[in-house]
């Protein structure tokens, strides 16, 4: 036997003794810790060890450890709506809404791959650093949203897919996939979170107590539910959240039509149920259904609730005595825990990193090139460019102009919300200046976003102990006791952040924490000032002692508190702060007299510019979730008129009347009804909050560094008169599917060239119910540049009249040189004819003539139509 053969058998030998060893050694351990079980038998095994109280507690979103079992502490709260929120130093990418209008699912699978990486990411980083499991940096997040965004007053629409059930199952599908990770892994790389589940989309101050009745079978399975089918059955989500609301009578976290008839029964739905934040102490404080939170609990448990979300004191972990009093079965709750330990083994949390492929992705990826690259990528084509009179559009580079507007220069309106803190922004003016010399480039914030008047700041007629402005005291604790560990005077208007790893002053922790902000102001008369302020931990204002305002909240929002001084009084004013929850730490503080907004400076001051941006809309700061601040045409974070703010019509009116050219930047997460502005201003150009490069892809737009493709997601509205009541979620006249006279389409977009779709033609004219077609559609790009249309396809079925108008069932980019031709080719399954059928009570594909539009938007005058029958 030669040398080398002997080597070859011993190194085999040796290999298959050390795979005899392993097996032994896996074999005799615990079943729940081998991990070459599957997750299911682990998860039994481990039920069979543990306590009543010990298996509560893991159904709590905070999972306490259980030492004696080395299972570690668990978060189920992570947000990763588009981006790892509530972290620093991560790539945020452009709102949800406005990745819609790239219809790009590809794109989007890709994001969310990279998206996934970073939280993973930081999450090993975290583990490294001896860092427990905290809440949003976790291996569970809880996204994508995929609720209907059915009226544009809503202000979480923005973090949704738009108005349509095919285009949000499209997108939503590739969120998931891109979360997860590939379907063949031994181990998901997170667990992604189709949410709310279902019928939920407003109003934000109702929810914890609406009741919706009003929704028929039809709307339910036809417009409300096939997102969260899609995610459940081509994307194997492995969480669905349940909504606040209740739905015909029962709490959807209480509901047993939801998560068990239609989720589990209907659509094979196999993994957990977590509750929204509070849902289960919503069924006994606002809804009344249970009697307190020991009912509470083993309702949601019994309806198939498996994790409860609370802000503390969770009602979960009082399901042992829910036990006791024979509410509940402990084998009702066996079956509810295996659900949620199957999702724990799934993740590779139970095991050693060294079996767990993701627990090696390095820091290094986070917010990288390649990362960067996507974010601009999809901020480019959310971009959706509504009007452009005259050609207005591409911006001549070699001209002078001006920048106005209260987005034009602000990084946070462009991180949207449930977003993390990105290394670095771009803002709209800088990208504006990015492609001018310095002395082309005006700018001028010129109005507010809703307020009609300006503060005038009195911050620098504060003093304390004969020094300007106010004295701090800072704490490492949250009540303000034991030693002080670092001081600091500030004299000019307060404005802290923890985000990017920022101390408030040095030697304070970035959690935890509390500081004394202390001064004295002495006015020079009497008049009515106001203090402006904002947090995001716990707040309280106190002037001569009195508290003038105390809050807690989980986001920055501004308030304004108005107060009448004497002159010559002294008043003391005292702001207490602390850091609470896993939130950033944000304070803001001014004060001052508020005076008259007049446009006249700004005119005189905008001479000798003939065009001006203005960079104005909405922002989170206004349009968000259940937010205890409201304004004018605001309401806890819903809108009460969807037109532009007064202040900003007013001003784009001045610019108009001055003579000047307006090209009008909109930014904002909804529809807003732009009728006045259609006059007011040449060109419009929806931007949505574009993430971390947001402001370069709004300059590459303007320039013409890049031709426009994004189409509209959702339905812009002329007025509040064609919308019905806000808590009425019956689908009549709402959206393009039940609507026909909007002011811009759904699916609607300019572009810089011009697009020709010519006659399209299809393999079978006629097919059996069970059979798919394929839709050829020729488009020529008959102008002199380059760019990107999208094909979009809609279905109606013929004599259907009480069904949708028409509604999408495919699309498809088609990117092409100027002066050339290609095609869609769109495959319509039998899913695409798929209707809700009375007689039988379910979605049917049923025999009939059916009507396939094709074009570029909703618009009826954008569409062709062709003859589809199936016997």
């Amino acid at each position: 036997m030669k040398k080398s053969t002997r080597l070859i058998i011993k190194k085999g030998l040796f290999i298959g003794i050390t795979l005899l060893i392993s097996v032994n050694s896996w074999a005799q351990l615990l079943p729940y810790k081998n991990p070459n079980l599957s997750s299911e038998e682990r998860a039994k095994d481990l039920i069979s060890r543990l306590s009543l109280s010990e298996k509560a507690t893991l159904m709590c979103d905070i999972s306490d450890a259980i030492p004696r079992m080395g299972i570690k502490k668990f978060n189920w709260w992570s947000e990763a709506l588009h981006g790892l929120a509530n972290n620093g130093n991560v790539t945020v990418f452009p709102e949800p809404i406005g990745m819609a209008a790239s219809f790009d699912d590809d794109l989007l699978y890709r994001i969310f791959n990279a998206v996934s990486d970073e939280t993973r990411a930081k999450y090993n980083e975290a583990r490294k650093n001896g860092q427990e499991n905290a809440r949003f940096l976790s291996l569970s997040v809880w996204t994508p949203n995929v609720n209907i965004f059915r009226d544009p007053r809503w202000g979480r629409g923005q973090e949704t897919y738009g108005e349509d059930p095919y285009l949000t199952s499209r997108m939503g599908v590739s969120v998931v996939k891109g979360l997860q990770g590939p379907s063949d892994a031994k181990y998901r790389k997170l667990l992604a979170c189709a949410k709310h589940f279902a019928v939920h989309s407003g109003p934000e101050w109702s929810r914890h107590s609406l009741n919706i009745n009003d929704v028929n079978p039809r709307e339910l399975w036809e417009t409300y539910l096939p997102a969260f089918k899609s995610l459940v059955q081509k994307a194997d989500v492995r969480q669905v959240m349940c909504a606040y609301q209740r739905l015909d009578d029962e709490p959807c976290c209480g509901s047993t039509q939801l998560l068990q008839r239609i989720l589990r029964d209907e659509w094979g739905y196999k993994y957990m149920v977590v509750s929204d934040c509070g849902a289960i102490s919503d069924f006994y404080t606002s809804h009344k259904v249970s009697s307190d939170a020991v009912h509470a609990a083993s309702k949601g448990v019994l309806a198939g609730t498996d994790v409860e979300c609370q802000w503390s004191d969770h009602l979960y972990k009082q399901l042992p005595e829910a036990v006791a009093k024979g509410l509940i079965l402990e084998e009702e709750i066996n079956k509810h825990l295996l659900n949620v330990l199957i999702g724990r083994f799934d993740l590779g949390e139970m095991d050693e990193d060294n079996l767990v492929s993701w627990s090696k992705i390095p820091m290094s990826i986070v917010n990288n090139d390649e990362h960067r690259k996507l974010a601009l990528d999809m901020a480019l084509e959310s971009m959706t460019l509504l009007q452009n009179k005259n050609k207005i559009l591409p911006l001549n580079k070699s001209k002078k102009i001006a920048v106005v507007g209260p987005n034009a220069n602000d990084k946070p309106m462009l991180w949207g919300n449930y977003n993390g803190t990105p290394v670095r922004t771009i803002t709209i003016l800088d990208g504006i200046t990015s492609k001018l010399s310095a002395d082309k480039v005006l700018y001028e914030k010129g109005c507010d976003l809703v307020e009609d008047k300006v503060t005038e700041s009195y911050f620098s007629q504060c003093s304390i102990d004969g020094k300007k402005g106010f004295k701090v005291s800072y704490w490492n604790n949250k009540d303000f006791t034991g030693d002080v560990v670092a001081t600091q005077q500030i004299v000019n208007p307060i404005k802290l952040t923890t985000a990017g790893q920022h101390e408030f002053a040095t030697g304070v922790r970035l959690e935890g924490f509390s500081g004394k902000y202390e001064t004295e102001f002495i006015p020079s008369k009497s008049e009515e000032i106001v203090f402006k302020c904002g947090a995001t931990g716990y707040f309280e204002l106190f002037v001569n002692g009195e508290s003038l305002a105390k809050y807690n909240n989980w986001r920055t929002l501004p308030s304004r508190i108005p107060f009448k001084v004497e002159s010559g009084k002294k008043y003391k004013i005292e702001i207490r702060y602390a850091q609470l929850n896993n939130w950033e730490a944000n304070i803001e503080f001014n004060l001052g007299k508020e005076v008259d907004v007049d446009y006249t400076d700004l005119i005189k001051k905008l001479q000798g510019t003939d065009v001006v941006v203005f960079v104005g809309g909405l922002s989170t700061q206004l349009e968000g979730e259940e937010m205890p601040v409201s304004y004018p045409g605001f309401k806890g974070g819903d809108r009460t008129d969807i037109e532009l703010p007064v202040v900003q019509r007013n001003c784009l009116k001045a610019l108009k009347q001055a003579g000047k050219k307006v090209i009008f930047v909109n930014c904002s997460g909804s529809a807003i009804a732009l009728v006045p502005e259609t006059e007011s201003c040449d060109a419009i150009l929806q931007a949505w909050y574009g993430g971390e490069s947001g402001g370069q892809a709004v300059a590459d737009v303007l320039f013409g560094d890049y031709n426009p493709s994004g189409k509209l997601p959702i339905t812009f509205y002329k007025s509040m008169n064609q919308l019905s009541d806000f808590e009425n979620y019956s689908m009549k006249g709402r959206t393009y599917r039940y609507m026909s006279d909007p002011l811009f389409p759904f699916g609607f977009g300019l572009s810089y060239t011009n697009f020709k779709i010519g006659k399209a033609t299809v393999n079978k004219a006629e097919i059996k119910s069970n059979e798919t077609i394929k839709l050829t559609v020729p488009v020529t790009n008959a102008g002199k540049r380059s760019g990107t249309e999208i094909v979009q396809v809609y279905i109606h079925k013929v004599n259907d009249i009480e069904g949708p108008i028409k509604t999408l069932r495919g699309f498809q980019r088609v990117e092409l040189a100027a002066g050339k031709s290609g095609q869609a080719t769109i495959d319509l399954s039998p899913s695409a004819f798929e209707f809700f059928d009375w007689a039988q009570r379910k979605m049917m594909v049923t025999p009939g003539e059916y009507e396939v539009l094709y074009g570029n938007s909703s618009d009826p005058k954008a569409l062709q139509t062709l003859k589809i029958k199936i016997k």
